[in-house]
């Protein structure tokens, strides 16, 4: 019978800062409003609605999938897919909690905006 995964599950072998930046992105959600965590096998989605971010835990680092009405590049973007006419997946490659900065949280909230 297979197991339902954790939360915890994605952080076992994983630098500290993961955790900790994962945290980071909790806290920022919240101030949103509600939303839930939803294991997955590979990730964790958080859900208002429908999936507004996806987070998929590395060795060191965080690889967050926010949804997005327009496509946008940087630094910390990984990967850009377009997955419908007015509907993005940005890939972001987080390695600490200080890179919950106020242009993550903007792209979040723009995120957490449109899956309501």
């Amino acid at each position: 019978m297979p197991t339902t995964p954790t939360v915890a599950q994605h952080f076992e072998g994983r630098a500290p800062a993961v955790k900790a930046t994962y945290d980071a992105v909790l806290a920022a959600a919240r101030k949103l409003g509600p939303f839930e965590e939803d294991p997955k096998k590979t990730s964790i989605h958080l859900n208002r609605k429908t999936a507004f971010a996806g987070v998929a835990t590395r060795k060191d680092a965080l690889i967050l999938t926010v949804k997005s009405d327009k496509d946008f590049t940087g630094p910390r973007v990984v990967k850009r897919e377009q997955t419908s006419a007015s509907r993005w997946h940005v890939e972001l490659r987080l390695e600490s909690p200080k890179d919950v900065d106020a242009k993550l949280r903007g792209w979040l909230a723009a995120a957490y905006a449109i899956s309501g």
